[in-house]
């Protein structure tokens, strides 16, 4: 889409140290030692401030957010990671490395103030980035492979901003998978005691229901957990595998089933029922290009695990000393404000906060410009 009328674009080449694996299928990108972002800026100008939109997968170069913020006086930089398009084998430390080269690559070009955004997915990972920018601790990733991010050096933004964000890809995992699904292998084959769209159940869902379903939601991804964990010390330790191969793919099915899709009282909001951010549940629940579908051993442990990733901004918000900004819609049911109120109040003690809610905004903003320009007005001037 063009830029408007008094905006320009510059191509940012973004240096990234290699993984030593193959973890994403293009040789061209896995061998260009680089990842790419895209600045926006008024024409002719010189902004001191750089807004950086980041997601683990999504390629943000032409985020629908970057004009406006443009427009309002900062570069806008949409930056994606490594795992642009294909997170099958993404390890989210990984993911806090070229975010750590995007602003480092800022700063080199005289950047005064850099404010970190994370939308959507983005949640996941920018507090995680912030906090290890601070206070570095970790040091053997989940999954058995990835950075010391204690020997990262990585550079601390000046301020961070959570946009319609997921406080993490295991939260989603736990809150979305699809617990009536009862044999990996066989994905049709349902339990209807916990099938959310088998009508005898609801909706409304009754609390009873209610609690066991979240309670089989979470008892899934561990049983994933605990078949990653036992499949991956078969390939590394049996030695029946060629040299060189430590991880294999698989597939997840029955990935867009939260109760909170089909029934309104659940942490009630004005977003729409019946719809999710691929379209109906019960399709988005089995098709191809669904959240967290195509992944590997490693990958799960690292990013989808409930009980062993890192990327949880619930787990590092209460560090971060940086100010937090939490915006979002009254009408998102990706991010839905309960989900808000959540990264709001586990922000801690020592940083500035504030939480800024659009009444009648969707997670893509559609058709309401007037809401997007607001959100890009919050972050801007925070």
């Amino acid at each position: 889409m063009p830029l408007p009328d008094g905006l320009e674009r510059d191509l940012l080449e973004i240096p990234i140290p290699p993984s030593k694996r193959i973890d994403v299928f293009s040789g061209v990108a896995r061998l260009s030692g680089a990842t790419w972002a895209s600045m926006v800026r008024k024409a002719g100008t010189v902004p001191t401030t750089a807004v950086i939109i980041v997601h683990p997968t999504a390629n943000f170069m032409g985020h629908y957010s970057l004009p406006g913020l443009a427009e309002l006086g900062v570069a806008a930089v949409g930056m994606q990671t490594r795992y642009a398009g294909n997170d099958s084998s993404l390890n989210v430390e990984n993911c806090l490395l070229d975010i750590g080269s995007t602003i480092r690559t800022l700063r080199n070009r005289g950047f005064e103030r850099v404010v970190l955004v994370g939308n959507s997915g983005g949640g996941s990972i920018v507090p995680y980035y912030q906090a290890q920018a601070e206070h570095p601790t970790v040091t053997s990733p989940p999954g058995g492979v990835g950075p010391d991010l204690t020997q990262a050096d990585l550079p601390p933004a000046d301020a961070i901003a959570l946009s319609m964000a997921h406080p993490s890809r295991a939260r989603v995992s736990m809150t979305w998978l699809d617990p009536a699904i009862i044999d990996e292998h066989v994905p049709f084959n349902r339990d209807p005691a916990l099938d959310m769209f088998n009508p005898e159940n609801g909706p409304p869902f009754s609390d009873e229901f209610i609690a066991r379903y979240r309670d089989a939601q979470l008892a899934r991804n561990r049983r994933i957990t605990t078949w990653a964990q036992q499949q991956l010390n078969v390939v590394t330790q049996l030695g029946h595998f060629p040299d060189g191969l430590d991880d294999l793919a698989f597939v997840v099915h029955g990935t867009s089933a939260d109760l909170r899709f089909l029934d309104a009282t659940i942490d009630a909001s004005d977003r729409t029922i019946g719809t999710t951010l691929w379209g109906p549940p019960a399709t988005a629940d089995y098709m191809p290009a669904g959240l967290q579908r195509y992944t590997s051993l490693r990958s799960w442990i690292n990013q989808w695990s409930v009980d062993n990733t890192n990327g949880n901004a619930l787990k590092w918000l209460p560090t971060v000393e940086a100010p937090v900004l939490v915006v979002g819609g009254s009408a998102d049911s990706g991010s839905p404000p309960v989900v808000l109120e959540e990264l709001y109040n586990a922000i801690g003690v020592a940083a500035k906060k504030e939480y800024v809610l659009l009444e009648g905004a969707q997670h893509y903003f559609e058709e309401r410009p007037d809401l997007l320009r607001a959100s890009c007005e919050a972050i801007a001037s925070w």
